[in-house]
């Protein structure tokens, strides 16, 4: 069975490693191209492709998988299959044509909910307790084709996006194989979803990182959670930003959205939310390294009674 396996960040990993762990020939890995990363904007490969190269596949990457290269190139590979997993492109009509048994995409989400480019953060910002991996018939829309298999995952009370987005991986790969040799053995049946329980969420961009203190304490803390590692929730005190990797609710104070309860050594630094005060127990100050919010106060006075976040 030849595959093509389109996929960029981490999260496609594990399903091409499956791929090659049972069997399946991989023609080639198409991903996105180079990105600049870090302050010196230097040209870095995603996760995908160094995956697919340290095996020794073939890589293609296009600005525009649609246009006549990209076409061309899949055309003279002419897969049995195709797969994708978090891409990053929207495939045309035509490209979805080119493999025999058709073209699957593997999503973090449990389909229709969490549409998307972020489904494993918008549903820890959003408070979910449950979510899930999709098995889908990739169509020309965004997360839209008829569902083939779905599998649920428990998020974890303290879990991060970073931490869930490793698991939700992982199953991935699973529901995957599981996929593909029912899809293969014409065992599966694919089943349309319903679009009045259909929910979409957009690509997350710095500013979602933003903590809003006029929301609840657990609103606030699972926007923590879910903007982990990236874009990384913040706040602004006395003109500075401050990041805020780590939070948990606390008490009521009283005191309105965004006022410092407290902020010593003995009590921590604690803000209150809408309903309760919310103790911020790891931070970083910009240009500064992560650190316990008490080992912060030794060397940074926060006033009490100052506000946070309207600056």
């Amino acid at each position: 069975m030849r595959v093509v396996l389109l996929g960029t960040p981490e999260f496609a990993v594990p399903s091409l490693r499956m791929l090659l762990r049972e069997g399946y020939e991989v023609a080639a890995v198409v991903c996105q191209p180079d990105r600049p990363s870090g302050r010196g904007g230097r040209l870095t490969p995603c996760p995908a492709k160094l995956a697919a190269l340290d095996a020794g596949l073939r890589v293609l990457s296009f600005e525009r998988l649609r246009g006549p290269e990209g076409v061309a190139a899949l055309r003279e590979i002419a897969p049995h299959i195709m797969i994708t997993a978090a891409y990053g492109q929207i495939l045309s009509q035509r490209i979805l044509d080119i493999p025999q048994r058709g073209c699957i995409n593997v999503h973090g989400s449990l389909l229709p909910r969490y549409r998307g480019p972020a489904p494993i953060q918008w549903a820890i910002i959003e408070g979910e307790r449950t979510t899930g991996v999709t098995t889908m018939l990739t169509d020309r829309g965004v997360d839209t084709g008829d569902i083939l298999l779905q599998r649920s995952l428990d998020i974890r009370p303290e879990e991060t996006a970073g931490e869930l987005y490793a698991r939700m991986a992982e199953l991935g790969a699973q529901v995957l194989s599981e996929t593909l040799r029912l899809w293969i053995a014409g065992a599966i049946t694919p089943t349309p979803q319903d679009p009045a329980q259909a929910t979409h969420f957009p690509m997350l961009v710095k500013e979602d990182g933003r903590i809003d203190w006029t929301r609840t304490a657990e609103q606030v803390i699972n926007r923590v959670r879910g903007v982990s590692p990236w874009p990384g929730a913040f706040t602004t005190y006395e003109g500075q930003t401050l990041k805020i990797w780590k939070a948990r609710a606390c008490e009521a104070s009283g005191e309105p959205p965004g006022v410092v309860v407290a902020a010593d050594v003995h009590r921590g630094l604690v803000v209150a939310a809408a309903d309760r005060s919310v103790e911020i127990i790891e931070m970083q100050a910009a240009g500064g390294r992560r650190m316990d919010a008490r080992e912060y106060l030794r060397g940074h006075g926060v006033r009490e009674g100052a506000v946070v976040g309207h600056d």
